[in-house]
């Protein structure tokens, strides 16, 4: 597949503001209110030495007044087409790396690339690419969403690159990825689906059920068969019945899954999204983007792998036929939506954005929480939940901004 045109957005420059440097010297963030694993601490401090987390500051460590903000773990995002102008699928290392740069810009420290569908040559050198960038530590790893999805709910995907989840070319992708890939989405009724979850699940990459037609039934047997993540619940797949309660009602139902929703307002009715997170609550449900280039950039004209969208008013729509074409969305406004619409306390928006991923990843041992030895990723907010400092491995990306 030929690599489409880039964005056509406007650009809005990214703007940082850096503390006076820091390097070499440890330092304490302290007066905030600080969510840990047991809840949040008011009037509490975080300290930083090189990289990690540290207990007890040491004598010659920076203090920071942060007094009347939050100090939260760095946001975790598992489900990331791209941002800033750039695709994940289809943009330059250049590109790329634009794009995870404006995620962090809005607090988003570890993130996972997500692909869309394309031929298997194409998403194969796509793979080796993108595995490159996560032995760099720059992404998380990869998700490939497409191409093993149902044509009855292929969303801003192109049905003519479609196809059956054949287990020897779902083993062909996850070993481009050279054990990078994370997670794969598919419909699992299609045929090959069921031996294709098993497959994933032998070689230690999420199965993911999304953009499916599947039944209860057959969901609950993907379940079985290893399928560990619902992929943004709701959106392409068939809603829930009183009769035929179809994928929904399965996944929801299962502790052994975790779901994906996208809080934006555009791909949920919030009464759909509080179902979902009080059934799974805040241990199973892992906010995410499903960002497209122009999250961080603008409206305007862009490419979801070959199918052309436009962006108005912040919402990404196939130009052909209007369907969602993911999001314009950055976790922190995904933070903010969350406690202040939707009602969720800041300890459960944390787990949402920060520490279930990081378990679903496998590296809650590193990310997730604020706990002493773990990177230095963190995210300072207002009072007002508005973004005043992002952090990555001790290292200020944004802030922090005080006044």
């Amino acid at each position: 597949m030929a690599t489409p045109p880039g964005a056509r957005g406007t650009a809005r420059p990214a703007t940082t503001h850096p503390h006076p440097a820091t390097a070499g010297h440890p330092t304490v963030l302290t007066g905030a209110t600080v969510v840990l694993p047991t809840g949040a601490v008011e009037n509490g401090q975080v300290t930083i030495d090189g990289t990690r987390i540290t207990g007890a500051a040491p004598e010659n460590a920076q203090v920071i007044d942060v007094t009347g903000h939050y100090v939260i773990p760095g946001f975790i995002d598992i489900h990331n087409h791209g941002g800033g102008g750039a695709s994940f699928t289809s943009g330059s290392v250049e590109d790329i790396l634009k794009g995870i740069h404006t995620h962090r810009l809005h607090g988003t420290t570890t993130l996972v690339a997500s692909t869309v569908t394309g031929d298997m040559d194409f998403l194969t050198q796509r793979a080796g690419l993108l595995s490159e960038l996560a032995e760099q530590g720059e992404i998380a790893g990869i998700h490939f969403e497409g191409p093993f999805i149902s044509p009855c709910r292929k969303g801003a995907h192109s049905e003519a690159l479609l196809r059956d989840p054949d287990p020897a070319e779902v083993r062909k992708l996850i070993d481009a990825a050279r054990g990078r890939a994370t997670m794969v989405t598919l419909a699992t009724e299609l045929p090959g689906g069921t031996d294709s979850v098993r497959l994933l699940a032998e070689h230690g990459v999420i199965a993911a059920i999304g953009h499916t037609d599947a039944t209860y039934e057959q969901t609950v047997e993907a379940i079985d068969a290893g399928a560990t993540v619902a992929t943004h619940l709701f959106n392409a797949m068939p809603p829930l019945g009183h009769r035929s309660p179809g994928p929904i009602a399965a996944l929801l139902e299962d502790d052994r899954i975790t779901i994906e929703l996208i809080d934006d307002g555009t791909h949920l009715h919030p009464a759909a999204l509080q179902l979902a997170f009080h059934r799974a609550g805040a241990d199973r449900v892992a906010f995410i983007t499903d960002a497209m280039d122009a999250a961080g950039f603008g409206d305007g004209r862009y490419w979801l792998g070959p199918l052309e969208v436009e962006v108005a008013d912040g919402v990404a729509r196939l130009l052909a036929d209007g369907t969602i074409a993911g999001s314009t969305l950055t976790l922190d406004s995904a933070f903010k939506r969350a406690v202040t619409v939707d009602g969720l306390s800041v300890e459960d928006a944390v787990k949402a954005l920060s520490a279930t991923p990081a378990r679903l990843l496998g590296m809650d041992d590193r990310i997730g929480s604020l706990e002493p030895g773990k990177d230095a990723d963190l995210v300072l907010l207002d009072a007002d939940y508005e973004l005043k400092g992002v952090m990555r491995r001790g290292e200020w990306v944004v802030g922090p901004q005080l006044r």
